[in-house]
């Protein structure tokens, strides 16, 4: 019974799993990494084999024998706990800091990065897996840390295919405002595809080699794929783990089978490999079998409850074991190929004797002995078979094939456009990890193997370059709900293992070694011969007949054990069948006569055959039986309710009788006395009382299967997500590459910029035409010359409300991280801009910001605009944390239709330089201290359009509130979901008598539930757009209440 839960503690139903011996380094939180970015750069070199024979060719490979990678740190930005967050909004207290999973550390501890042990938390990390691999192998030591890696890597070409452009839309297209505009996307797809099938498969065989390195030795990979590349995934997949080290290929269904002018594809597949196959982690996963086919293909006979055997109709099937308790079982080989004289020997079963010829009895003398005590043999014409429940093992082991993994294997709504069905993944961890293992996903997508992870009580790491991605993967994390698992040992948590459901596995063996089973055919047989004994004398004395053996004694019918109406039924078809055997008397002489001349015997008109009269037959004769048969049909038709009481008997009962001719006398007969028929009560009694005893031993020991994907479930608990961090990798930032090289930038040179558009060119400024066939140049110098000679054709920046700020003098600037210089006019007076451009393919970062700053201030700019694709929050928080008096810092989006104008259609961008905004926000101080924020609006730059455009609150995918912020990492105190009204509906259903549904109708709207100040006097609003895009507003509390302006 679950335990009830007071309204004054709602968090005691909801608890997550936290992995107490499991640790991780102590990467830097985003908001120190400016003090800690080393700028030297620091690669890892990798090699492989060119002696791995045979081996996949294709252009490039020879060249790329080995290859490099940045060694980066991963930056903590954000910590998220639903179990903190479910109870910030019942209570406006202080949220302690164990809630998010952290380690307390010292001061001099918290600046020495990546030297300590820490608490683990889970992982949700945005950048390119092979950086984020090559971090946690180099800066983290977790080669051979890893148990499972699971990668969907793009299937296709396409580029609109492969990336989702908002969160609230999964069906992609190939229209130009369907393609996303993230730059670490666009660097992405042309680094995959730049040289179609070629790129893929080094940029695939790179990662599955560092994937490789991460594996425990008894780990294993699975990669999804579909029919296009499977081929030649596989090859890759043998050179860089070995052909010895395959395991399997996996098809499964897919969610919806694709149109093709030939064969429609229905399945993908999985391409499971070992580190070591030899040391390979393999739990048996079960699927239950089914007497409609599944598992359960061969089990043609059924036991009916009163202990009757028959072989069961192929129209039977869709009634199932259940429908009246019927016991399904398959007739199985009881011989072998190979054995000794013991088990080579004669077997009697009643009348009928059995050799194992040309073979071998399985088991011995003893073993066939309590086979039969348990009734575990049958003879089948001349052959004796071994009886195999269903129930005896009612499961069989997962294969290759999973045609169950369609459309309703869906869980949860489909979110991501290309979304895997959990069952696959959920199968694959299962089979290949324990609680506790970690799971690596380098392909993050919706989250889902992320969620599997979670729900499963495995440890995860997964990365994506998509912000969409990683915005949907932290809202499905963050408001998930997942049963409660009995843990084998508290105080490790997970890691101890889960309590789970078993099913016994009951075999010929088992059962042949039960020696429990002689003591209990001895402890009954007595009582059985005895009852034999008094059945013959009562039935010799009283009808004259034989004496009966033992497995000659009639069962009962109607029996005991038959409901109510089943007996009644039957009542009704032998008064119907006696009036048959009546009239059958009155032509007996008939039936004689015409049975003997064809050859046989008839007692009554049921013997008669339905079967038409032969050629050949004497006149007489055919007549006499054409009279017999219509004679016998209206016979069987006189009585109309014969169908429907045949049908309740079948029903009930399982006893199949087609007419009424094949309906049994009851027995005991009318002739028995009560001698016999209190005999053939305790007879059957003592047979069924053996047979219920002997069950029971059997299934007390017989071994058990361990059913992992079926943990104990501990009822009246909800578990959340445990603690996880949201990561990112910090992208280098553009310098003169004069000074110093910039890893991000490729080695190869390009042709020359072309010029921009002239003023007769019919190409818009930023159109795939304005240079060198729409791509920016990777290199560093072309790079900052194309940025300035937009900036200066376009003549200055635009800001919300359409106002501009002009630049005049634009000019290249050698100075740190400001790559040009400029003024503008203000009331008359000239005032310097310097400008600092961000990486092409990565967001403006924080140590970017914190050393331009003092380099234009020092120089006397009064301006300084950072112009970049993307901007970190906490570049974006600093500003706001620390102003510097006498310098206007302003963020400048750049159209993004300047990396991917090769691959729009149109380009519709004209505005190419565009201020954004800070969130509307404002706060205020209730009477009993506490704080409450609302988010009224929040500029937001359109990639599509250019613009910035100016959404209210509740129009946002989400926004987020730090009520303590410390200015190093965004601690998700509340979380709010304006544009997904659903986003918490699981848990709103399943903490409903423990939070009111108010509560939870706050969680999509624009107010803050009430908070406590705390140490730092300061709070964050972190706004996500639906195309992920992140806007940051710190705002420090004023004391005693009042309202401070610090932050405007």
């Amino acid at each position: 019974m679950a335990r009830k839960k007071t309204p004054s503690s709602p968090s005691n139903s909801v608890e997550d799993f936290r992995h107490q011996g499991a640790r991780r380094k102590n990467n830097p939180p985003a908001g120190m990494a400016p003090t800690f970015e080393v700028r030297e750069r620091e690669t890892t070199r990798y090699s492989y084999d060119p002696h791995l024979d045979p081996q996949l060719v294709w252009a490039g490979k020879a060249e790329h024998t080995s290859f490099e990678v940045d060694v980066v740190s991963l930056h903590i930005h954000e910590r998220i706990s639903t179990k903190a967050i479910l109870r910030a909004v019942q209570r406006p207290e202080l949220v302690q800091a164990d809630l998010f999973g952290e380690t307390p550390l010292s001061a001099d501890q918290q600046v020495e990065f990546y030297k300590h042990e820490v608490g683990w938390a889970n992982r949700l990390i945005l950048g390119d897996s092979l950086l984020v691999m090559n971090s946690l192998l180099v800066k983290e030591g977790m080669a051979g840390k890893v148990q499972m890696v699971y990668m969907d890597p793009p299937y296709g070409i396409k580029y609109a295919s492969n990336f989702q452009p908002r969160i609230d839309r999964r069906d992609v297209k190939d229209a130009d405002e369907d393609l996303t505009h993230e730059p670490e996307q666009i660097k992405a797809y042309r680094d995959t595809w730049k040289l179609g099938i070629h790129s893929y498969l080094t940029y695939l065989r790179d990662r599955l080699l560092l994937a490789r390195e991460l594996l425990a030795e008894s780990g294993s990979i699975f990669v999804q794929i579909n029919d296009e590349n499977l081929h030649l995934v596989r090859c890759l997949l043998d050179e860089v783990f070995g052909r010895e080290n395959f395991v399997a290929v996996v098809a499964f269904a897919k969610t919806a089978g694709q149109t093709a002018r030939l064969l429609p594809s229905v399945s993908d597949y999985l391409l499971w490999y070992a580190k070591d196959s030899s040391l390979v982690k393999y739990r048996r996963i079960f699927l239950p079998k089914s007497a409609l086919g599944g598992g359960a293909e061969a089990y043609h006979w059924v036991e009916l409850p009163d202990g009757v055997r028959r072989r069961g109709g192929s129209s039977e099937k869709h009634l199932g074991p259940a429908a009246s308790g019927w016991n399904v079982f398959r007739a199985d080989n009881l011989t072998s190929q190979s054995g000794g004289p013991s088990t080579r020997f004669p077997v009697a079963v009643g009348e009928q004797v059995f050799t194992p010829a040309p073979g071998y009895w399985k088991t011995n003398a003893e073993g066939l002995l309590r086979l039969g005590a348990a009734e575990r043999l049958a003879p089948i014409g001349k052959t004796l078979s071994y009886v195999r429940y269903l129930d005896d093992f009612p499961v069989f082991s997962l294969g290759n094939s999973w045609w169950d993994t369609g459309i309703a294997g869906f869980g949860e709504p489909k979110i991501y456009a290309v979304q895997t069905n959990t069952k696959v993944i959920e199968r694959c961890i299962l089979m290949t990890t324990d609680p506790g293992d970690l799971v690596l996903d380098p392909t993050c997508g919706s989250g889902t193997t992320a969620y599997c992870a979670e729900k499963w009580g495995r440890r995860w790491i997964t990365c994506d370059t998509s912000r969409v991605a990683v915005a949907i993967a932290r809202q499905r994390l963050m408001t998930a709900k997942f049963d409660y698992y009995e843990l084998l040992d508290p105080e490790r948590g997970p890691a101890g293992g889960f309590k789970y459901e078993t099913v016994p596995h009951i075999t010929l063996e088992s059962i042949a070694k039960n020696t429990e089973i002689d003591a209990i055919a001895a402890k009954y047989q007595p009582q059985i011969d005895q009852a034999l004994a008094d059945l013959n004398r009562a039935l010799v004395g009283a009808t004259g007949r034989s004496p009966l053996q033992e497995w000659e004694v009639p069962r009962e019918v109607p029996h005991p054990l038959w409901p109510e109406d089943a007996a009644s039924a039957y009542e009704s078809l032998w008064n119907a069948k006696k009036k048959l055997l009546l009239l059958s008397e009155e032509v007996r002489d008939e039936l004689q006569r015409v049975a003997q001349a064809l050859g046989t015997t008839w007692s009554s008109l049921c013997d008669v055959p339905n079967t038409p009269p032969k050629a050949g037959w004497p006149q007489s004769v055919r007549q006499a039986y054409l009279k017999l048969q219509d004679l016998k049909k209206q016979l069987l038709e006189a009585e109309p309710q014969v169908p429907e009481w045949l049908r309740t008997v079948y029903t009930l009962t399982g006893h199949r009788w087609e007419t009424l001719c094949e309906v049994p006398e009851p027995v005991p007969g009318e002739d028995w006395p009560p001698e016999a028929r209190e005999a053939l009560r305790r007879f059957w009694e003592a047979k069924r009382a053996k047979r219920r005893e002997i069950d029971e031993s059997i299934q007390r020991n017989a071994p058990q299967e361990t059913l992992y994907d079926r943990p104990k479930v501990v009822r009246g608990l909800v578990r959340v997500s445990g603690p996880f961090t949201v990561e990112a990798i910090p992208v280098p930032a553009v310098e003169d590459p004069t000074q110093a090289p910039i890893p991000q930038f490729e080695e190869t040179a390009g042709a020359d910029l072309r010029a921009l558009p002239d003023e007769d060119s019919h190409a818009p400024v930023g159109s795939a035409v304005a240079w060198q066939e729409g791509r920016v140049s990777d290199r560093a110098g072309d790079y900052l010359t194309t940025m300035l000679n937009l900036l200066s054709k376009q003549g200055g920046v635009l800001f919300p409300g359409g106002k501009r700020l002009e630049l005049e003098n634009l000019r290249a600037l050698n100075l740190g991280l400001l790559h040009a210089e400029g003024e503008t006019k203000r009331n008359g007076t000239t005032l310097r801009v310097a400008i600092s451009f961000g990486p092409p393919y990565g967001p403006v970062m924080a140590f970017q910001v914190q050393e331009a700053i003092p380099t234009a201030k020092m120089n006397g700019y009064a301006i300084l605009i950072f112009a970049g694709f993307s901007f970190d929050p906490e570049a974006q928080a600093l500003i706001q944390k620390a102003p510097v008096a006498g310098l206007e810092v302003h963020f400048a989006n750049i159209a993004p239709d300047v990396l991917v104008g090769d691959l729009l259609k149109t380009t519709r961008a004209s505005q190419i330089f565009t201020v954004f905004g800070q969130p509307d926000v404002a706060w205020k101080r209730n009477d009993d201290g506490t704080y409450v924020v609302e988010l009224r609006g929040v500029d937001i730059y359109n990639p599509l359009t250019g613009q910035t455009e100016h959404s209210q609150g509740s129009e946002v995918a989400a926004w987020f509130l730090d009520t303590d912020y410390d200015g190093k990492t965004f601690h998700i105190c509340q979380a709010f979901f304006p544009g997904d009204p659903d986003a918490w509906d699981k848990l709103q259903r399943a903490l409903k008598a423990q939070i009111d549904r108010e509560v939870f109708e706050r969680t999509r709207g624009t107010v803050s539930f009430p908070f406590a100040p705390a140490e730092h006097k300061r709070i964050a609003v972190k706004v996500i757009d639906f195309r992920g895009n992140e806007v940051v507003r710190v705002v420090t509390l004023g004391s005693e209440g009042g309202i401070s302006h610090a932050d405007s």
